[in-house]
C-alpha cells in the first residue's frame, strides 16, 4: 500500500522546505519526524549569504531571493516566525580585515547583491555599542533572522490537504519503504532524507560530522543592537575541519533580546555546556562590544550542525540505494539554504528545470565507495 508520493523523513527547515515544494507541484507528502531535536531549533536564524566558494554563493544568494518572498508571508501569517530584514554588518577590526571586506563586497557586487563599505564613524553611529577603533564594515543589506522553528512549521501548514505529519522514528529505509521503530512500514515512490545529524542512523556510509555549537541569549534590550553584527574572522573559522573555534556573532531579536554566538567543537557528542569554550566565546563578544557585561544572560544551550568533509550539504539522489534522495550536511546554513535545497532536490526528483547546477552538491563528489548500501 502506498502512503503518499514522497516520504520525507525530517521536519527541520531543510525537511520542511522540501515537503512545502514538493507539496506544491502536487505531490502528496507524509512528513515523518520523531522530535529528537536538531539544529532548526538551536541555531540563530540568521538568513545570510555566504560566498567562500562559487557553489555557496550560488545556494545561499538563490535561497535568500526565497526568503524574501516566503518571510514577510510566513510572519504575516504567524508573528512568532519573527522574519526581519536587518542585513549584516561584516566587522572589520583593522586595515587587513578591512581589505577583506573590500574583496567581499566586490565579490557579491558582480553577483547584484546589495552592500556598502562603512567606515569606522558611519559604523560607530550605526552601532554605538561597538567598541571604539574598529576599522569599519561591510553592510549586506538582504541579510535577514527568523525564527527558524515556526518557520519550518508555517512550510508544513500551507499545503495541509498536501501534507500530512507523523510524529514517529524511521529506523530503516528500503527502497520506497520506512520502517518505523514499531515494526510498520510506510511507502512511496520516493523518500527524502533531511534528518541533519540523525541522518547517519539511517545512511551510516554518509560523509557527515557533527559539530557542536554553543548559543547565549540575553534579556530584553530593545535598540541596543540594530544589525546582525559578525566579526570578519568568522568566516575563516566557520569553515575549520578540527578543532575548537569562537567568533564574534551577535544577532537581535525581534523580542529585544540578543542572541550571542559563536563556537565550533569536533569529535564531541556531548550536549552539555562546554564551560571553557562558552568563556571563550564571552570574551570574544566583550572584545567587540564591552557593554554586553552589564546585561543579564537568561540561557545558554547547544546544538550540532551536520557538517561534511568540503562544508557543503548532499542535495540529490542518493548514488547507490533506489528511491533513496539526499537533503543533509547542510552545517550552519541550513536555515539560509533551505529554500534553494527543496527546489534543486523538488526539480531533480520531479524532473523539472534546474534552479542551479547541482553537481557540487552531489553525493558522488565523495567516495562511491564509501556510499556504497
Amino acid at each position: 500500500m502506498r502512503h503518499a508520493d514522497v516520504i520525507v523523513i525530517g521536519a527541520g527547515i531543510v525537511g520542511a522546505a522540501c515537503a512545502h515544494v514538493l507539496a506544491g507541484r502536487g505531490l502528496h507528502v507524509l512528513v515523518l519526524d520523531a522530535r529528537l531535536g536538531g539544529a532548526t531549533a538551536a541555531g540563530m536564524g540568521h538568513l545570510v549569504v555566504m560566498d567562500d566558494n562559487p557553489a555557496e554563493l550560488a545556494l545561499s544568494q538563490a535561497s535568500l531571493a526565497l526568503w524574501h518572498a516566503w518571510g514577510p508571508r510566513m510572519t504575516a501569517d504567524q508573528p512568532g516566525c519573527a522574519y526581519t530584514n536587518c542585513g549584516t554588518l561584516w566587522l572589520a577590526a583593522n586595515d587587513a580585515e578591512m581589505a577583506g571586506a573590500e574583496e567581499k563586497a566586490q565579490r557579491l557586487q558582480r553577483h547584484g547583491l546589495p552592500c556598502e563599505l562603512l567606515d569606522a564613524a558611519t559604523l560607530r553611529r550605526l552601532e554605538p555599542a561597538l567598541r571604539p577603533g574598529l576599522r569599519g564594515a561591510l553592510k549586506v543589506s538582504g541579510d535577514s533572522v527568523v525564527y527558524a522553528p515556526n518557520a519550518a512549521q508555517w512550510l508544513l501548514q500551507q499545503a495541509p490537504r498536501q501534507i500530512r505529519f507523523e510524529q514517529a522514528e524511521a529506523c530503516r529505509i528500503e527502497g520506497g519503504r520506512v520502517q518505523l521503530v514499531d515494526g510498520s512500514w510506510r511507502e512511496a515512490q520516493a523518500v527524502v532524507l533531511a534528518a541533519g545529524i540523525h541522518a547517519t542512523r539511517l545512511c551510516p556510509e554518509l560523509p557527515i560530522r557533527p559539530k557542536k555549537g554553543h548559543l547565549l541569549i540575553t534579556d530584553r534590550y530593545p535598540g541596543v543592537v540594530r544589525h546582525q553584527l559578525v566579526e570578519l574572522g568568522y568566516i575563516s573559522n566557520a569553515h575549520q575541519t578540527d578543532g575548537t573555534s569562537v567568533a564574534f556573532n551577535l544577532q537581535p531579536r525581534s523580542t529585544g533580546q540578543l542572541l550571542l554566538g559563536s563556537s565550533r567543537q569536533f569529535d564531541t557528542t556531548d550536549p552539555a555546556i562546554d564551560q571553557d569554550v562558552l568563556a571563550r566565546m564571552l570574551r570574544r563578544a566583550l572584545d567587540y562590544m564591552p557593554g554586553l557585561a552589564g546585561l543579564n544572560a537568561i540561557r545558554t544551550w547547544t546544538g550540532f550542525r551536520a557538517t561534511t568533509p568540503d562544508s557543503l550539504p548532499i542535495i540529490g539522489r542518493h548514488p547507490t540505494r533506489d528511491q533513496l534522495w539526499l537533503a543533509v550536511g547542510h552545517e550552519g546554513l541550513g536555515v539560509t539554504t533551505a529554500p534553494a535545497t527543496a527546489e534543486l532536490l523538488a526539480a531533480q526528483l520531479t524532473g523539472g528545470p534546474l534552479p542551479l547546477d547541482p553537481a557540487p552538491f552531489a553525493a558522488q563528489r565523495f567516495s562511491l565507495e564509501g556510499l556504497a548500501a
